[in-house]
C-alpha cells in the first residue's frame, strides 16, 4: 500500500474510533450499556463485539459479529431487546443465546442496545432499521422469520420463491433448498433448524399454513408482475419486516359499507378494486399496458 493511501486509512480509522469513544463518553445511556456488556455480555461476544473470544470457538452456533453494520443495522431496537431479554430462541435463534430478563430491566436492556449501536460499521442509523410488525399470522411448523432472512440478511425474495419469476405461482421453497444453506449454517444447535432437518431425513414436504390465496376464479401468474419489475411488497406487504407471515386482504365490510353511502376509501389489497387501481397507475406511470378488461383475469 502506498505511503499516502496508508496514511488516509489511518486517519479514517482514528477519526472512526475517536467519533465512538466521544460518543460513549457523553451519551449516559451508552456508558450504562457499555458497563452491562463488559459483565454480562463480553464472555461470548468479546470486549470487541466481534464474537471471536475463546468461548465462542467451542459453540456450535458462533455469536454473531456486533460490529457488522451490514446486517446489525436493519435489525430495529425492538427485536434487539426480544433477543436479549427473551433469548435467541424466542425468534427462531440460537438457544445459547439466554435470556437475561429475570437480571435486566427493561431500561438496563435498552442501554445495552445503545452500547451496541456505537459498535457497528457502516454507522448505525435509525431511519434504516426496519419496523416489527407483529406475530399476527398463523404459528408454522417452524419459526421462519422473514424478518432475519428477508430482512436483516437482506435474502432476495425470489432466492426461495424461485417460480415467481417464469410461473403463474410463486410457490414456497422446497426442503432441499433450505437444506442448502442449513447443511453448514445453523447445522447444530438451534431447535428450527433441527426440525427442518428432521423433514429433510424423512424426506417429506413442510406443511406450512397458507396465508395468502385468490379465489378459484381469479387468474393472478406472478411472472408477468415480476417481468413488469412489480415489487412483492405491493401486495404482499413489508414481507421483510415480519416475524410471522400475515395478511390483511380480501373484501372488508366496513370499507364497503362505506362505500356504498358515497364515502370514497381505498380498495382493501388483493380486491379487484385494487388490483384495477394498480394497473391503471401502472399504464399512466409505466406505459406498462396492464389490462383493464375481464378477460385475463376471469376467463
Amino acid at each position: 500500500m502506498r505511503p499516502h493511501a496508508l496514511a488516509i486509512l489511518l486517519v479514517a480509522l482514528l477519526a472512526l474510533v475517536s467519533a465512538s469513544t466521544s460518543k460513549t463518553a457523553v451519551d449516559p445511556a451508552i456508558q450504562r450499556g457499555q458497563q452491562i456488556y463488559a459483565k454480562h455480555c463480553a464472555t461470548c461476544h468479546g470486549v470487541t463485539g466481534k464474537g471471536d473470544v475463546a468461548v465462542a470457538t467451542n459453540m456450535p452456533i458462533k455469536p454473531p459479529d456486533l460490529t457488522d453494520g451490514r446486517v446489525m443495522n436493519p435489525l430495529p431496537d425492538d427485536f434487539l431487546a426480544k433477543i436479549i431479554g427473551e433469548g435467541g430462541q424466542a425468534v427462531g435463534l440460537s438457544p445459547f443465546m439466554p435470556g437475561w430478563k429475570p437480571f435486566l430491566s427493561s431500561g438496563e436492556i435498552q442501554d445495552v442496545i445503545a452500547f451496541i449501536r456505537v459498535l457497528a460499521t457502516p454507522p448505525f442509523n435509525p431511519a434504516e432499521a426496519l419496523p416489527v410488525v407483529a406475530r399476527e399470522g398463523p404459528e408454522q411448523p417452524i419459526l421462519f422469520s422473514h424478518l432475519i432472512h428477508a430482512g436483516k440478511f437482506r435474502m432476495d425474495c425470489q432466492y426461495c420463491h424461485a417460480e415467481a419469476r417464469r410461473s403463474v405461482v410463486a410457490g414456497v421453497p422446497s426442503v432441499a433448498r433450505c437444506m442448502g444453506c442449513h447443511k453448514i449454517i445453523a447445522a447444530e444447535g438451534n431447535p428450527e433448524v433441527q426440525k427442518l432437518q428432521s423433514y429433510w431425513q424423512r424426506q417429506e414436504p413442510i406443511p406450512w399454513a397458507r396465508i395468502f390465496k385468490l379465489p378459484e376464479y381469479v387468474f393472478f401468474p406472478h411472472k408477468n408482475h415480476i417481468r413488469a419489475n412489480i415489487q412483492c411488497q405491493t401486495c404482499h406487504g413489508k414481507v421483510e419486516t415480519m416475524e410471522r407471515v400475515h395478511a390483511e386482504t380480501g373484501r372488508n365490510l366496513a370499507n364497503d359499507l362505506l362505500n356504498l353511502i358515497g364515502v370514497p376509501v381505498a380498495p382493501p389489497k388483493l380486491t379487484m378494486g385494487w388490483c384495477i387501481e394498480c394497473h391503471q397507475m401502472m399504464n399512466v406511470t409505466q406505459k406498462t399496458n396492464a389490462p383493464l378488461d375481464c378477460t385475463p383475469c376471469h376467463h
